[in-house]
C-alpha cells in the first residue's frame, strides 16, 4: 500500500467582533476512507491526517501547522466518502485575513485555495448564508447543533460554477467566434492576424 499526501483546499472568512464568522474552511480529498480507517489530531497549532483507502490501496497523510492558532472545541466536521470537510474557528479575532493558511510561508505542491469558497476580505460581509453547513459534527465532544451560522459554503464566492462561460473551450483557436458581432468579417480577422504575425 502507498502513502501519499492528499490534496488540501481552504478558504476563509474572519471578523473582529463575530467569534462565529472568524474561521478557517479546510477540505482534505481523500476518497473511499472509511470513518473507521480515519485518524484526525487537531490541535491548537495543527492537524494531523492520517486514512487509509483499501479500496484505492492507498494510505493519505498529511501534517499542517497553522498560520496562527485555532479553538479545536468551536471547529466542526464532516465526513464523506470523498473528502474530510473542517470548519476551524480562529481563535484570534480579527477583521483581517490570515496571509496563508500554513505558518511556513514556502508553497506547498498539495495545498489549494478553494476559489468555490472563497470571497474577497472587502466583500465579506456581503457573501449570502447557507444551510448546508448543518451536516457539521462539533469538534471535541463539544455540544451545539452544528450549523455554524447558518453560513452557506456553497454559495459564498459567487463562483458557484461559473455558468454562461460554456463557449470558453474554443478559446485558443477561436473558430466558431461571430465576428460580425464585433463589427469585423473573416477578412478583417484574416488582416489583424497577418499583421499580428508580421509584428511577432
Amino acid at each position: 500500500m502507498t502513502t501519499q499526501i492528499p490534496e488540501v483546499t481552504w478558504a476563509q472568512r474572519s471578523s473582529s467582533t463575530e467569534p462565529e464568522k472568524n474561521y478557517v474552511y479546510l477540505t482534505i480529498v481523500a476518497a473511499d476512507v472509511p470513518e473507521s480507517d480515519l485518524k484526525l489530531d487537531l490541535k491548537e497549532e495543527s492537524l494531523s491526517f492520517k486514512g487509509t483507502s483499501t479500496s484505492k490501496k492507498v494510505t493519505y497523510a498529511v501534517d499542517l501547522e497553522f498560520y496562527a492558532e485555532i479553538d479545536p472545541k468551536e471547529s466542526k466536521i464532516h465526513h464523506s466518502g470523498r473528502d474530510v470537510t473542517l470548519v476551524l474557528r480562529k481563535k484570534e479575532l480579527k477583521e483581517e485575513y490570515w496571509p496563508r493558511l500554513l505558518k511556513d510561508s514556502k508553497k506547498m505542491h498539495f495545498l489549494k485555495t478553494n476559489f468555490d469558497k472563497w470571497v474577497d476580505e472587502d466583500e465579506q460581509d456581503e457573501a449570502p448564508e447557507d444551510e448546508s453547513m448543518n451536516q457539521m459534527n462539533p469538534m471535541g465532544g463539544a455540544g451545539g447543533d452544528g450549523g455554524f451560522g447558518g453560513i452557506d459554503f456553497s454559495k459564498l464566492g459567487g463562483a458557484g460554477g461559473m455558468g454562461g462561460m460554456g463557449g470558453m473551450a474554443g478559446m485558443p483557436g477561436m473558430g466558431g467566434m461571430d465576428l460580425s458581432s464585433m463589427g469585423m468579417d473573416a477578412a478583417d480577422a484574416a488582416g489583424e492576424k497577418s499583421k499580428i504575425e508580421e509584428l511577432a
